[in-house]
């Protein structure tokens, strides 16, 4: 699923880099909380939590840019805009070849990341095989237990120079050893054979694994897993089970190293990123993912027209047939899990986007369009879609099948060429299946919440079911710099009504490439769209997290609250930020509300009345106003009262 980027005007950007000077980097200031407020003496240990989690505050530019003189703006039109932005400073972050050692930093734990829970196995056994299945157990205060939560971090105190274990090089040996020419999890479940990566999944889930086969066979879920990439964890994704979150990374012409996208892979699956897709478009491209799958314990994907396009030097006319194969080829043996491939780009669909607000904004959608004007002829990868399923199939690679004609804005939702696509999404669907290669179906986008129930309705009939993979979509247009939370709006909406996958949006979305805190943002906000939808689906585990969160609310057992968060050390440090001290972690109140008119209090203390009289809430609530109605009445029946009749009755 790629993101949506916007091109690069050389007016606006020069103007802006041309007198940009170097702005806070946000650090903290020496007295300042994360709130902005004067610490109090003697919270060094506040402090010292803060520095250690590496949060930041935020900080306002201190001017504003200067407006550019006529002849300055003419200039800056006719100027190439990477060139002038290379030029402008010789600090600006540009992707250049990688030289030298790697200089990986050492990413913050799993314990600096989730305080009072461990990482956890449950040992499966299967078919000869120990299968080692992860989860999060969140160890409760005052004798409460534990609870265990779906957990997607890998396997930790590994060096990203060593790569992680290779744990299903057993299994694929397995399969090599006895000679079977077809190894997709979609043939084995046909046959009726349940494999170690569908157990895997049904253990995560907490499911039969019967259940799991029976849906892979049906086309209605995928397990992605490259016989290549033997580091993975595996994960399934279908809309009978929980709903998944892809977080995109990979660097760009402007900006990144190889360092920092292992960096932002790592950060985004210990914060729960399902799968990740590498959407590289600078240097370094084969390294840069070579690295990531030797790395990651989640499925990865990739939109292989990327690759082309760098070998073909950025010039479109030279990406030929040929070199689309042969980079399928080279990023299959690499270990990718999933290619997103805009094989439903058709000639005759380019078009109806001609009227639209904002065109084709795919990448891939509008390499592949352009590719079809050049000579009028039809999608190549639509026309050698057969050549593309053996190569799938071969490695047990899942197909993506690409929305390039995805609306990039509101005012293009749900319009004539984004349905021609979807529905030549199906017919390439049945023919995959056909080869017994699995695929799920990528979708909008930008869609006004009224109009995404008409996509998920459309995708299941002319899909038969497959998987639907979305970005977002983003419910409105109106808030760059948030568009993480305007596309969450809309993929809880979307998740309730059938989605399996959803792609996450950063709050750099349409910005710039997001670094390792937008990467954070992007899988929060994403993971709690992703339960809310679960949530609404009924799915029968989803409940239990929201009911263990709310009963340590209740009971004022604040490190539980904090613990089993999606994010716990955020939840704590705003907590702290007004009540640090250690008392007030079992203190019946929080800031909002104070010690007086905490509703969870009142409703213990009514409890606790009830309980001693032995009554129920209900006619203890009737005997505290009968007790009151008496009192107002013995005093006269007045509402206001002389200080002397107040002291008598007080």
């Amino acid at each position: 699923m790629t993101c949506i980027f916007s091109c690069l005007r050389s007016t606006s950007l020069n103007a802006s880099m041309a007198n940009m000077k170097s702005l806070p980097s946000g650090a903290l200031a020496p007295r300042t909380s994360l709130v902005g407020t004067p610490l109090r003496a003697g919270c060094t240990k506040s402090r010292r939590q803060i520095e250690q989690w590496q949060t930041r505050a935020i900080a306002a530019p201190e001017r504003t840019y200067d407006v550019l003189d006529k002849a300055e703006e003419s200039r800056l039109q006719e100027t190439d805009a990477f060139a002038e932005l290379v030029h402008l400073s010789k600090k600006q972050s540009v992707n250049k070849p990688q030289k030298g050692e790697l200089d990986f930093r050492q990413s913050p734990t799993f314990h600096d990341c989730f305080p009072g829970s461990e990482k956890c196995y449950t040992e499966i056994e299967h078919n000869g095989s120990t299968l080692r299945v992860p989860f999060r157990r969140v160890h409760l205060t005052e004798d409460a237990g534990h609870f265990d939560l779906y957990d997607t971090s890998g396997p930790q105190g590994v060096s990203a120079r060593e790569g992680l274990p290779k744990i299903r090089a057993e299994w694929v040996a397995k399969r090599d050893a006895r000679g079977d020419k077809v190894q997709t999890q979609q043939f084995y479940a046909k046959q009726g054979v349940i494999t170690e990566e569908m157990a895997f999944c049904a253990a995560r889930e907490r499911i039969e694994p019967e259940f799991i086969r029976s849906e892979v066979a049906r086309g209605r879920a995928i397990i992605p897993a490259n016989k290549r990439h033997t580091e993975l964890e595996p994960t399934v994704v279908g809309r009978a089970f929980l709903v998944k979150v892809n977080a995109n990374i990979g660097n760009s012409a402007v900006s990144s190293s190889i360092e920092e996208e292992v960096e932002k892979l790592q950060w985004s699956t210990i914060w729960g990123a399902d799968t990740a897709m590498d959407l590289s478009t600078g240097a370094n491209i084969h390294e840069t993912r070579e690295w990531v799958m030797r790395n990651s314990p989640v499925p990865v994907g990739t939109v292989p027209i990327y690759q082309c396009l760098e070998k073909a030097g950025g010039i479109v006319e030279n990406i030929t047939w040929e070199l689309f194969r042969e980079t399928l080829i080279e990023q299959a043996e690499q270990g990718v899990d999933y290619f997103t491939i805009h094989a439903g780009v058709l000639l005759r669909h380019i078009p109806l986007t001609a009227n639209r607000v904002t065109g084709i904004v795919s990448r891939g959608g509008s390499i592949h369009a352009k590719l079809c004007l050049l000579d009028h002829t039809e999608n190549f990868a639509y026309m050698h879609w057969d050549e593309i399923l053996d190569i799938c199939a071969e490695y047990d690679i899942s197909l993506s099948i690409g929305d390039g004609l995805r609306p990039g804005c509101i005012a293009d939702a749900n319009d004539a060429a984004q349905f021609a696509e979807l529905k030549t999404q199906g017919e390439l669907t049945r023919r995959a299946w056909a080869r017994d290669v699995q695929v799920m179906n990528e979708g909008p986008g930008h869609v006004p919440l009224h109009k995404i129930p008409e996509n998920m309705e459309k995708q299941l009939d002319w899909c038969s079911e497959a998987p639907f993979y979305t970005l977002g979509p983003l419910a409105t247009d109106i808030a760059p710099a948030y568009d993480h939370i305007t596309s969450a709006i809309g993929a809880a909406t979307i998740g309730a009504l059938g989605t399996a996958l959803l792609c996450y949006v950063t709050p750099k979305e349409h910005l710039g490439l997001p670094n390792r805190d937008d990467v954070k943002a992007g899988v929060i906000a994403y993971k709690i769209a992703a339960h809310a939808a679960d949530l609404a689906k009924g799915h029968p585990y989803a409940q239990e997290w929201d009911n263990a969160l709310s009963k340590a609310r209740f009971e004022f057992r604040w490190y539980d609250q904090f613990n089993l968060s999606l994010d716990p050390v955020t939840a704590r440090l705003f907590h702290d930020a007004t009540l640090p001290q250690e008392p007030a972690k079992t203190a019946h109140f929080c800031s909002m509300c104070g010690p007086k008119f905490c509703s969870m209090q009142i409703t213990q203390e009514l409890r606790d009345y009830a309980q001693k009289h032995q009554i129920d809430e209900g006619q203890a609530a009737e005997a505290g106003m009968a007790q009151m109605s008496e009192q107002f009445k013995s005093v006269g029946a007045e509402v206001y009262l002389d200080e002397a009749t107040v002291e008598v009755n007080a």
